[in-house]
């Protein structure tokens, strides 16, 4: 999957798990703020990322992720690591 297809994707699903309009997640936007994500929500997080991205993250490979940018590049190298 290109990057392209793969930020529509994470977009996308965002969007509808946290019923979010679309056009507010962009790049630089903070994760957090933007879905409105408490600890709990991090658990939706977790099962959205294994439904759709076939690994599962730890809580702490959140400390790293700030913003939507942050966001695309983890899943990427996710993905990645596991071809």
């Amino acid at each position: 999957m290109d990057k392209i297809a793969l930020i529509k994707l994470i977009n996308e699903n965002l969007a509808e798990e946290f019923e979010v309009d679309v056009d507010t997640i962009t790049p630089e936007a903070h994760l957090m703020e933007t879905l409105d994500l408490d600890s709990l929500d991090l658990v939706d997080m977790v099962v959205l990322i294994e439904q759709n991205f076939h690994f599962t993250p730890k809580a702490a490979d959140f400390r790293e992720i700030a913003t939507f940018q942050d966001f695309y590049n983890f899943v990427e190298s996710k993905m990645n690591e596991a071809q």
